[in-house]
């Protein structure tokens, strides 16, 4: 970002000829002329008011560009004032390879930028939050990856094992520092081990990706967080754009390798803009502390009807209805506040399931669940909450967050089965259904699966092995739907009505065989959803403290003998 002085010009010539005394006036006028510093922008080209950029947080006020930030304003940003300590700052830079005029070249960056390396750690509080902060400066040699940065990085995630923190880390490099070659290298793996210690220890970590976050450091830490965020239009990927087309010979597509593009591909977890970074990053610090002992707690609440229907027919209707309320539609109203968290980490974001933190009483939960989506462009936009093999993936990767953090799992069921297609075949649906299963089978916390519309077949299994089962009255749970399953027997759909009578599909049928534990009531106006989710809330924070009696073997293993009784 470069930084000019603009004055203010006076035009003396056409002026009338001062005398000796109004000399001294003339120069008191010069002296008091206000200094304008302007900052060119590198996307609009225009000149603007720095201050106006600051107060922007360095971003351009007029085309939305997101300058790099320095590291003492970067911590100014996110740190509480005065609170951010230097770590192992007084380690030197080398010159392992004796690479030609490397420790000149390094000395002049340290000169020109007042920082001694790419990157600087230390501990802070956000918000009073204490936590380790460390922000890689592209002043420094591009942020390259020298074997002093992947050492700083090293030592700080082992201190935060030892004091027990969560670490944000602001990623802003080109990849590996060609003058140490093969010594660099090797600082991704040293660097990748490192982040295994506070994992390991349960504790939380946060790469920021700004702009660009490539090569060797990409490759390593910067996308092995728990929770990773980025800056908008951020440049991030492995190879830069300028190596891929020389090497592909072919013109990559507008927009490749932005945030975006990773965000939509199932990388990152939230785009966050530049504003709300600090008070983001507060709320998921929050999210992830360790579980508080928790209280029962007592609730006076408005009685609940139930419906009169006993058709097994109307209520496969009822599930299906289009305005019924969706998986958004309970979080909104059970919950205090929900984080939702994108993308599978592995090939893309599936948007029939939804998933993130949410609290209830105060008590962070990790929720799941399908959603449909209410007007028909939501439903598409959806897939008529048919999950892909994303989705699932995408659940599995935040239940072992869950896991990890010890954080009850709620999830919402409501599906007419998994995607299927070409697509979804091909990326492998059956594997993710099977592998989310599986995975539910052995986490150690403790998980509450909701029927709130239709259940069905693997597509709604893949989100309920959960410790207790539940369903709205008039929500549904079957092998498949009623027209397939008139098909598959009797060749005929149009028997889907007779179907649904003997597949014992309907709640108080599933109360009976003993699939679910508790059978809720919906009502019979929509003015009575506030009265359904407060009696939820209430009976969702019994289970939840029920399920904090056992440890985690006796989760585990009631799980284990609820579905080895069928």
């Amino acid at each position: 970002m470069f930084f000019n002085k603009k004055y203010i010009k006076v035009n003396h010539n056409e002026e009338p000829e001062k005398t000796q005394a109004e000399e001294p006036k003339q120069e008191e006028a010069k002296e008091a002329a206000p200094v304008v510093e302007t900052v060119t922008c590198k996307i609009c080209k225009k000149e603007l008011d720095k201050q106006r950029v600051i107060k922007n947080k360095y971003v351009c006020y007029e085309c939305g560009y997101y300058f790099r930030v320095r590291t003492k304003n970067r911590i100014r940003m996110v740190a509480d004032a005065g609170t951010f300590e230097t770590w192992d700052n007084d380690l030197k830079t080398g010159n392992p390879l004796n690479f030609p005029e490397y420790e000149e070249k390094v000395a002049a960056t340290q000169e020109k930028t007042g920082l001694n390396e790419g990157v600087t750690m230390g501990s802070c509080t956000i918000n009073g939050e204490k936590t380790v902060l460390g922000v890689i400066d592209a002043r420094f040699m591009m942020g390259s990856m020298g074997h002093v940065v992947g050492e700083r990085i090293t030592r700080a995630m082992e201190k935060a094992t030892e004091q027990k923190l969560p670490v944000i880390l602001f990623c802003c490099s080109g990849g590996a520092r060609m003058q140490e070659g093969i010594i660099s290298l090797m600082q991704m793996a040293k660097t990748s081990a490192a982040v295994k210690r506070p994992s390991d220890a349960g504790l939380l970590y946060i790469p920021v990706l700004t702009d660009p976050t490539t090569g060797g450091v990409a490759a390593s830490f910067a996308m092995l967080g728990d929770v990773i965020l980025a800056e908008p239009n951020s440049l991030i990927g492995f190879a830069g754009p300028r190596v891929i087309e020389q090497t592909t010979k072919q013109k990559l597509p507008v927009g490749f390798q932005t945030s975006e593009f990773l965000y939509e591909h199932g990388f990152l977890d939230m785009i966050v803009i530049r504003r709300e970074l600090k008070e983001r990053i507060y709320e998921i610090l929050k999210a992830h502390q360790k579980p508080k002992v928790i209280e029962r707690k007592r609730k006076t609440i408005s009685a609940c009807t139930f419906c009169d229907y006993k058709d097994s027919w109307k209520k496969v209707q009822l599930s299906r209805k289009i305005d019924r309320p969706t998986t958004v539609d309970y979080i909104t109203h059970v919950f205090e506040r929900f984080i939702e968290f994108h993308g599978d980490g592995e090939t893309g974001e599936d948007q029939a399931i939804i998933g993130g933190i949410a609290f209830l009483d105060n008590i962070p939960v990790t929720v799941i669940g399908h959603q449909k989506g209410k007007t028909t462009e939501e439903r598409i936009i959806r897939n008529f909450g048919m999950a892909h093999p994303e989705g699932y993936r995408k659940a599995i990767r935040l239940m072992k967050e869950a896991e990890k953090f010890r954080r009850p799992i709620i999830t919402f069921i409501d599906t007419p089965g998994a995607a299927c297609g070409v697509e979804a075949e091909k990326r492998g649906e059956a594997s993710a259904i099977a592998k989310c299963i599986y995975e539910m089978f052995n986490l150690k916390v403790p998980i509450l699966s909701i029927l709130i519309g239709e259940g069905g077949s693997g597509g709604a299994l893949g989100l309920a092995v959960a410790n207790e089962v539940w369903a709205m009255e008039n929500s549904t749970y079957s092998i498949l739907s009623p027209e397939g399953f008139a098909s598959i027997l009797w060749k005929n759909e149009k028997r889907a009505k007779e179907a649904a009578n003997l597949m014992k599909m309907t709640a108080k049928d599933l109360l009976d065989l003993g699939v679910i534990e508790k059978i809720l009531p919906e009502g019979n106006e929509a003015s009575e959803f506030k009265v359904i989710t407060d009696f939820l809330q209430v009976q969702i924070l019994d289970f939840i403290y029920n399920m904090s009696l056992k440890n985690e073997d006796e989760i585990v293993a009631s799980r284990e003998t609820r579905f080895r009784s069928f």
